[in-house]
């Protein structure tokens, strides 16, 4: 599988999917925020991951920067990094967007 397809079929597969590295704070916050609201999100650690070197670079992609990490899709949408799922959360999409694609059962 390139590291194209297996962004796609994780993305495809599960409600809430957590892109990031296990030595980035910023990724910490983010997997605590979504924990924190009662979704379970499929965690996928790119400095542990076989091909985490290209599936960032497939997140440079999606994210028009060369810093894509943590990044969070939900539905198979790409929602961003820290600043856009805060800016999610706070504009109130964030709770409602978990419940549509079943991230969240209340």
């Amino acid at each position: 599988m390139t590291p194209d397809e297996i962004v796609q079929q994780l993305t495809s597969s599960y409600a809430v999917v957590i892109f990031n590295k296990s030595d980035c704070c910023m990724s910490v916050m983010i997997k605590h925020l979504i924990f924190t609201l009662g979704a379970g999100p499929k965690v996928v650690e790119l400095d542990e991951h076989v091909n985490g070197s290209g599936i960032q670079d497939v997140l440079c992609q999606f994210s028009g920067t060369n810093q894509p990490i943590p990044a969070v899709f939900i539905g198979g949408k790409f929602i961003g990094g820290v600043d856009s799922l805060i800016t999610y959360h706070l504009d109130n999409k964030l709770i409602p967007h978990l419940k549509e694609v079943g991230a969240l059962w209340l």
